[in-house]
Parts: structure tokens; sequence; C-alpha cells
């Protein structure tokens, strides 16, 4: 079979039998930019046998310096629509549930083996953790690559041995995350690099949800390169199939 043959150079390094293994795992990947369109292709070329697809946006002219599916022919087109038919060329036998959709609480997703949180919004982010924690379900969470150039900085470990605690983003994710008693458990691919932008421009932005509710907030726009977004995300498929192959 072809597909037998797509993941060939796999098995010679991790075997066969870990090979068929993966073709009956489940992630969920939630937030397709920079991290988390890299972590879904990387798990696919893996071998996942399922892959959930989590993403309410459609890409811009922004993100073409960083993200996968980004170019100037794919601009106003939906990430979910995109990363469908990319992940499906480069394995046709995965099975890939998409939601085109902001995640909130009132979301409900198929069960996953594994979740991988590349949500950049905090209110969805904490929400998403709480779930998973509480439903036993292994995580492991972006802490922010934007405002950071140098990939050699970024690491992986439990939420509660994070380095660099003040950065902003990290330290709102502690605070609420700890809101909820909720300060450990978490895997994260956090980075060492102090985050630096020029200047700081923020922009309002209105969601309607498939349930009808609507969600406004204000976010600052983070400066990003090619380089740490894209990283990360290969961190975490990494440890996701690592978790997999130690389980």
């Amino acid at each position: 079979m072809e597909t037998d043959e797509i993941f060939s150079r796999n098995e010679l390094f991790w075997g066969q039998d870990f090979q068929c293994f993966l073709r009956n795992k489940h992630v969920a990947v939630f937030g397709l930019g920079g991290v988390g369109g890299y972590c879904a292709e990387m798990l696919v070329r893996a071998g996942i046998g399922q892959i959930t697809i989590v993403d309410f946006d459609t890409v811009s002219y922004s993100n073409i310096n960083r993200q996968l599916v980004a170019l100037n022919s794919t601009v106003g087109i939906k990430k979910t629509e995109l990363f469908e038919k990319r992940l499906k060329d480069i394995n046709p036998e995965v099975k890939i549930n998409v939601i085109c959709d902001f995640y909130t609480e009132k979301l409900v997703f198929p069960k996953a083996d594994f979740v991988a949180d590349a949500i950049d919004t905090l209110r969805s982010k904490i929400s998403l953790l709480q779930y998973c924690i509480e439903n036993r379900i292994p995580v492991i969470s972006s802490m922010g690559a934007g405002n950071r150039m140098n990939p050699t900085q970024l690491y992986i470990c439990d939420i509660k041995d994070i380095e660099n605690k003040n950065a902003p983003f990290v330290s709102n994710v502690i605070y609420q995350l700890k809101k909820l008693g909720i300060e450990s458990g978490i895997q994260v691919v956090a980075s060492r690099e102090k985050p630096f932008a020029k200047e700081k421009i923020s922009e309002k932005e209105e969601i309607c949800t498939s349930f009808g509710e609507k969600i406004e907030f204000s976010k600052i726009i983070p400066s990003s390169t090619p380089f740490v977004a894209c990283t990360a995300g290969i961190f975490m498929a990494y440890y996701i199939i690592e978790e997999f192959r130690n389980g």
C-alpha cells in the first residue's frame, strides 16, 4: 500500500508495531496558526490516525510570514478548510474532524487521546486547559511564540517549572489557572527568550460562535518571526508522539 511507503522512514526509527499503534490514536489540535498548524502537520506526518482540528479564522496577509497554509493565494480562506485538504494530501487515510469555530466551554469535540493547545486567547485557553485537567486528558500547551526570534530558547516542562514566569502572557495563564486550583499537571512549550516588540498595537475583535455567542475582546498584536512558532509546534507534536511511545 502507498500509505505503508509514506511512513516507511518513520518505521526505520520506531518500528512497524508503533506505526500501527499510531493509526489508532486521536489528537485534537486547537488553533491552526503558526504553532498549531505545524503541530497538526507533524502529527499527521508521524502517522496519527485521527485528528480533530479547531479554528475559527481565515488566512490573512499578516499570517504569511509564519503559517503553513498562508499564501497570497489562500488569503480569506478558512484555515480548517485548507488544513483538511493539506492533511488529506499527506495521508489520504487519516480521519479528520473539522470544527470551524471559536473555542468556548460550550464547544463539544470528539474524545481525544491527547490535546495540543495552540490557542492565543486567554479566556479560551484557560477554559480548554481546565477541561483537559478535569477530564484527565493529557495536554500540551504553547505558552506563546510571539515577540520572540530565537527558537533555540524553547523548552518543554510542566507548567509549575516554567523559568520565566514574568512574561506577560505566561503570568496571566498561570494566575488564571491558579485561581482554579491548577498549578501543575500541564506540559508546556515555553521560551527563555525575553519577549520583544518595537511597538504595541492593540485591536478589538468581535466573534460570533456557532452557538450564537457574541464575544468581544481587545488584544495586543504580538510581533512574530518565521522561526519560533513553527518550532514550538514541532516541539508539541514531538512530545505527544514521545508520550505515546513511552505510554
